[in-house]
Parts: C-alpha cells; sequence; structure tokens
C-alpha cells in the first residue's frame, strides 16, 4: 500500500530538494545538509565551541548555553516536569526522552513534524501507516504535533540547534573523513517498508522521517525478527549517545537520523 512518504514538501530549509535528500542516491553520495540561518543566528555559541580541545566540554558547554536561552528549569535539564505552580517550558531533553519511551506519541509527532518542517519528508508511520492526507492517522497525526503543550518554548529552534550542534561535533571529533556509519534497526515485518527487492538479502526500504537506529546488531536483535543492516549518512544524524553529557538515552546506543530510502541487507 503506497503511503504518504511517497510525497514531500516542495521547499525545506536545507536549501537542496527533499526527493534528493529522500533519495537512496543521496544516502550514497551526501552532501552537507544545514538549516538555514541557525549556527548565524547563534554565533556566539559556535564560535565559543570552536575554542575548546574536548568534546566532552564542548557538550556540557552547549547544554548550558540551552539551559539559559531557552529558560530550562534546573529539574528539566533532564526532563522533569516542573514543580510549584510555574508555567511548563518544553525541551529537546524532553523530547528526546520520550522518543526513548514511545516513537508514537504526541512529542514524538513534534519531533516528526519538526523533520518535516526543516527537511521537508512527511511521516510515513504515526501509530498507524499514514496512507494519505485526510486520513485518520493523519489527522491524528497533526492534532499531536501541533499539541500546544509540547510544542512551546520554540522548540523547533531548540531541534535546530540540536542537529547542528551534532553536525559540528561531527565534523570537528568524531567522523570527520568518514561519510557513513554503519547501524541497525530491528523489525518485526518487511511488508510495510520494502520499496524494492535487489536480492534475496539485500534491498531498498522506506523508513520513516525520523528513525532510530543502533550500533549493536545484537540489540537490534531484540526489537524484531529482522534486523536491517545500513550506511546511514553522518549528515542525516539529529543525535546519538555520545553527543551530550546529560541526557535520558545514556546506555541506549541509540541513533536517531532523518529517513527516506535507504539500502538495506537483511538477516535474520
Amino acid at each position: 500500500m503506497p503511503t504518504i512518504a511517497e510525497h514531500c514538501h516542495s521547499a525545506n530549509l536545507t536549501g537542496l530538494s527533499t526527493e534528493c535528500i529522500a533519495s537512496v542516491v543521496f544516502n550514497e553520495h551526501p552532501k552537507p545538509l544545514h538549516i538555514a540561518g541557525t549556527r548565524e543566528a547563534a554565533s556566539g555559541l559556535f564560535e565559543l565551541l570552536a575554542k575548546q580541545s574536548a568534546p566532552e566540554t564542548c557538550g556540557r558547554l552547549f547544554q548550558d548555553y540551552m539551559c539559559v536561552v531557552f529558560g530550562f528549569e534546573t529539574e528539566q535539564r533532564l526532563g522533569g516536569d516542573v514543580t510549584g505552580g510555574r508555567r511548563y517550558r518544553n525541551s529537546y531533553l524532553r523530547l528526546i526522552q520520550d522518543w526513548g519511551m514511545d516513537s508514537n506519541n504526541a512529542q514524538a509527532a513534534v519531533f516528526k513534524g519538526w523533520v518535516e518542517s526543516r527537511f521537508g519528508l512527511f511521516p510515513s508511520y504515526h501509530k498507524q501507516p499514514i496512507t494519505g492526507f485526510g486520513t485518520k492517522a493523519w489527522i491524528g497525526y497533526i492534532e499531536e504535533k501541533m499539541n500546544s503543550r509540547y510544542h512551546n518554548n520554540c522548540i523547533y529552534m531548540q531541534l535546530d540547534l540540536l542537529y547542528e550542534y551534532c553536525q559540528w561535533i561531527i565534523e570537528r571529533f568524531r567522523f570527520p573523513a568518514a561519510g557513513h556509519k554503519t547501524l541497525y534497526r530491528g523489525v518485526d515485518s518487511l511488508d510495510d517498508c520494502i520499496i524494492r527487492h535487489e536480492t534475496k538479502h539485500d534491498k531498498i526500504v522506506r523508513f520513516n522521517n525520523l528513525v532510530s537506529f543502533t550500533d549493536s546488531p545484537g540489540t537490534a536483535g531484540e526489537f524484531g525478527a529482522y534486523i536491517l543492516k545500513t550506511e546511514v549518512p553522518m549528515v542525516k544524524l539529529i543525535f546519538f549517545n555520545d553527543l551530550l553529557p546529560r541526557h535520558a538515552l545514556r546506555g541506549e546506543a541509540e541513533y536517531l537520523a532523518i529517513g527516506g530510502a535507504y539500502r538495506v541487507r537483511v538477516s535474520h
């Protein structure tokens, strides 16, 4: 059954066409991706980061900057609720935490909505396959992604900075010469995601617009009967376990990436 993911916005904030970003060709021959104006708007942050010599120091600096600029309460640094009657302020850390708990909750819809807004890719799944505009699944996704509780405090701007910081760390410290990271994903069924069969084990699949991977095939096997091995472009990474010193997914070996069409190797 075709899904809404076969369509995309005609414009995004990267300067590259969405069709290109979502394609297998892009994944195999990636180009730099940047969200327009984000680094320029936070030029002081990136100038300060450039003076640091260790990624751990950069991580602490980035988190402190986000806490000050977006007014997080101390208890929200790790995503806790605000107490004492103060107004709830949504945070990128809370979205990361809640994504790890359930990739189909309202907070996850906000996260998927950010990918849609910035990179132009529609989600193909939120609680159920999204097969078209006006469907119950699409309307439910729209209602949740626009929920004012999770869509306040410039949350898209926070995620813009998280993505650009992730890319900056990759460029500066982590994988300066590598274009891809070998990652794995466990799934129970291939029926809804295969675009094309190439060989018995090699497939072209369409992932949701925001997708979780792990760098451990053993961990991937805990989440499904099929293990999908793929090469994820570094420019599509939004978050990974060692990016920040304080976050709720520590120890999960989880990578969050922009989806689209990927070439995968399937094993049981």
